[in-house]
């Protein structure tokens, strides 16, 4: 399904699975796609959100490569990689997938590298941050989860984000998905159509759905993580926002926001005010946050 997608990729491409050992489970191998590893220039490294994998960076990987080696690879427990089982401590599985994390990267062999990670991939990229800082050059956050605290308040906050936190907490985020069956690409299409509309101009209509169904319809590894991990389905048991002071101050920081996004960006100001010696910049996009990123600041 991945290959059908990269067919609109202009820039040659590689994908293979990076053997990383007895990380989590016994024998642990991460899916990765590398693209212009020629090129001298730091590289770029591409971390997805929960249900997702390197299938949905298609639309920009041809801008990223454009003068930069870019690696874009399925985190432990997701898409088409190894799915071990987790620490049920959420401290303990952020760490678990952290560590993952950094045995790809000694696999790879990248010294220092930018790293772009998206939503669930924001809050990971962040926790390996201030757990290697010196292997991240410039950290860039897309509608990164995770980053608040829970508002106390729980009353004030839009009903479906209410319901939907409600409905979520006893199970795994996306148990839907697998217990539909063969109807879960409609099923995916029916609850968030959005997401095909956002491709639809550069793949079939079918590709989009289908890969996200074959990306979760297997064992949740990773996405049971994730369950551990959350506060209510928009919200960490331990947020970032709580330790982003940890982070080293030379490693700049771009935030990324969808001008319609649904994650909470409410802790942008006490990012700004705990990093006020350090890079940081806020852009706020009124696009969809699946386009081309303008660095800026190139490394």
């Amino acid at each position: 399904m991945w290959k059908k997608i990269f067919e609109i990729l202009k820039v040659p491409y590689r994908g293979w699975f990076v053997d990383i050992g007895p990380v989590v489970g016994p024998a642990d191998k991460i899916w990765t796609v590398s693209l212009n590893t020629e090129s001298k220039k730091t590289p770029l490294v591409l971390l997805h959100g929960l249900g997702a994998g390197v299938g949905l960076w298609c639309l920009n990987l041809d801008a990223f490569a454009a003068n930069r080696p870019v690696y874009a690879f399925d985190l432990l427990g997701f898409g088409r990689s190894s799915r071990p089982t987790y620490s049920s401590d959420s401290v303990k599985a952020e760490q678990q997938m952290v560590n993952s994390v950094e045995e790809w990267r000694k696999e790879m062999k990248l010294d220092k590298f930018i790293f772009l990670g998206h939503s669930l991939g924001g809050f990971l990229a962040t926790s390996y941050a201030i757990n290697y800082p010196d292997r991240v050059e410039h950290l860039i956050l897309a509608d990164p989860w995770g980053f608040p605290e829970r508002p106390q308040d729980f009353n004030d906050l839009p009903i479906w984000v209410r319901g939907l936190s409600y409905l979520l907490t006893p199970f795994n985020p996306l148990a839907g998905i697998r217990v539909a069956g063969p109807m879960g690409p409609w099923f995916i299409n029916m609850i968030r159509p959005d997401i095909s509309k956002k491709y639809a101009d550069f793949v079939e209509d079918s590709l989009i759905p289908n890969y996200i169904y074959q990306c979760n319809s297997q064992t949740p590894s990773g996405e049971s993580a994730f369950h551990c991990m959350m506060a209510g389905f928009g919200w960490a048991k331990n947020p970032m926002v709580n330790r982003i002071d940890q982070l080293r101050e030379d490693v700049a920081i771009t935030l990324l926001y969808g001008s319609r996004s649904w994650i909470d960006h409410s802790a942008t100001d006490v990012i700004r005010e705990k990093r006020y010696s350090s890079y940081f910049r806020l852009k706020v996009s009124l696009i969809h946050l699946f386009s081309v990123y303008h660095f800026e600041r190139q490394a």
